[in-house]
């Protein structure tokens, strides 16, 4: 017996399998890439939603496969025009990947997202979760698309006590779905899964209540819901403190393009600096802004000479740069919204 087998010892998988599938086709919420088999349209829906709440992802969605409807739209796009249509959804390279990799599939497959496993996990930025998402959902593969909701969602169900932050872990839960995983719809048994971890078997307070499968849970059977999953804590999160320089002259402000490689790459902002305590400038006020390693915390000021590798745009030019999130903030700030 191998160690994934073990937890299904005397544990009903047709009985999950089929409520779960059932729950799911009565309760999914209507959203708009739920309404498509379009792989490269699921595709796209699968990057945004990493790291990003599925309201805020909707209009996103929306507007990107609106202006980038086929692979060959984005494949000839400029990055510049890509990157301003992802603005502000942040993780941006994210959208880089998914450029790259869709000039790819037009290249080597006519642009038709590969159906095979291993032609479409070799796209950049391309992992085992999306692959097994695009596989399943689009092309009805019973592939395991395994993400924090479902590492989440089996922990308590099977009453796996591994440490879910462990990249090994993984392995262990993508053998769990393929024992559970019905071969006749890869695609609501995945989705279920996921629709399950983030509307009814939540990180606190779940709604056991509520979930189809509580018959056969393990965590519900011994109250073990807050105790499941397992999982280590983050590093100390690292604070870092900038200055912003805003410079303008003649309707036209400063700004900079962030180098090509590393955070924000290739955004455009007002020059960010290492903070002083004796800056040349007017202080406007603060804004911080967090990433998912790290905060900033941006001391924003106006000078009266223009930072060095600036270059000077007017306010129709600038609105055509891609910005982030951090930089909408100090716009906030400087029009008094914040």
């Amino acid at each position: 017996m191998t160690v994934v087998q073990e937890y299904f010892t005397n544990f009903n998988k047709t009985q999950f399998t089929t409520e779960l599938i059932a729950w799911f086709l009565r309760e999914q919420r209507d959203l708009p890439w739920r309404r498509t088999k379009n792989p490269y349209h699921i595709w796209i829906s699968e990057i945004m939603l990493q790291q990003t709440r599925v309201d805020t992802v909707i209009p996103y969605y929306e507007r990107f496969t609106k202006r980038f409807p086929t692979p060959h739209d984005l494949a000839q796009a400029e990055q510049s025009e890509v990157l301003k249509h992802w603005e502000g959804l942040g993780y941006y390279s994210r959208v880089k990947n998914l450029q790259i990799a869709v000039q790819e599939v037009v290249e080597k497959y006519d642009g038709i997202v590969p159906d095979e496993k291993e032609l479409f996990s070799q796209l950049k930025g391309v992992g085992p979760y999306t692959t097994g998402a695009v596989l399943s959902i689009a092309y009805g593969q019973a592939e395991p698309a395994v993400d924090g909701n479902v590492m989440r969602v089996l922990s308590r169900v099977l009453g796996i006590y591994e440490d879910i932050a462990a990249p090994k872990t993984r392995k262990l839960f993508e053998a769990a779905v393929y024992q559970l995983i019905d071969p006749a719809d890869p695609s609501s048994f995945n989705q279920g899964l996921m629709e399950l971890g983030a509307m009814v078997c939540t990180p606190k307070s779940p709604m056991c209540g509520l979930c189809p499968v509580q018959d056969v849970c393990f965590a519900y059977d011994r109250n073990a819901q807050e105790e499941l999953p397992v999982k280590t804590k983050k590093g100390k999160t690292q604070i870092i403190p900038y200055d912003a320089l805003v410079y303008e002259t003649d309707g036209k402000i400063a700004i900079e393009q962030r180098a090509e490689t590393g955070l924000l790459a290739g955004m455009w902002q007002y020059p960010l600096r290492e903070a002083e305590e004796d800056r040349n400038g007017t202080l406007v006020g603060h804004v911080r802004h967090i990433f998912s390693h790290r905060i900033w915390e941006i001391a924003v000021y106006r000078v009266t000479e223009q930072p060095d590798q600036t270059v000077l745009v007017d306010q129709e030019t600038y609105m055509t740069h891609p910005i982030s999130v951090a930089q909408m903030k100090i716009d906030r700030l400087l029009k008094g919204e914040i």
